[in-house]
């Protein structure tokens, strides 16, 4: 009987594995479902737009932090940030990962307020249009939330 029960689950799965079907996209975007027993049918019957393919200059980068035109970001103390420099851990860093984050250049992360120690710091900034605020604790950093 176990003999026969094992029989049944191997073919069983064989035939899972047997299957081969495939997705493929073709020229105009949409993507296609190629069957084993030779047929297909559209995944996606609505062309997609051209969003997609607007150049650098026709996107319109949101400013939703209020900034003024003048605005310069405040300095750091130079004390704290050589400290920092041995743990990669500096307001370059931040930036760069900040940056990373949101998927911008690190000339567009602006440096809004900062608290800072030498064993912590609270900076926040405006990256693409978006208030954000990270903190580090020693050499980590991490993106705070707010949890209420």
């Amino acid at each position: 009987m176990k003999n026969l029960l094992l029989i049944f689950l191997f073919f069983v799965s064989s035939l899972g594995f047997a299957q081969n079907n495939y997705i493929v996209k073709t020229e105009d975007g949409r993507r296609v479902l190629l069957k084993a027993d030779f047929t297909w049918e559209y995944i996606d019957m609505v062309k997609p737009t051209d969003s997609i393919s607007k150049t650098a200059s026709e996107i319109v980068k949101p400013t939703n932090c209020n900034i003024a035109e003048d605005f310069q970001e405040p300095k750091l103390d130079s004390k704290i940030q050589s400290q920092l420099k041995k743990g990669r851990a500096t307001i370059d860093y931040v930036k760069k990962k900040v940056a990373k984050d949101y998927n911008c250049e690190v000339s567009d992360v602006v440096l809004l307020s900062f608290s800072e120690q030498k064993s912590k710091g609270v900076y926040h900034f405006c990256a693409n249009g978006t208030k954000v605020t990270y903190k580090r604790n020693g050499f980590s950093i991490i993106k705070s939330v707010k949890l209420f």
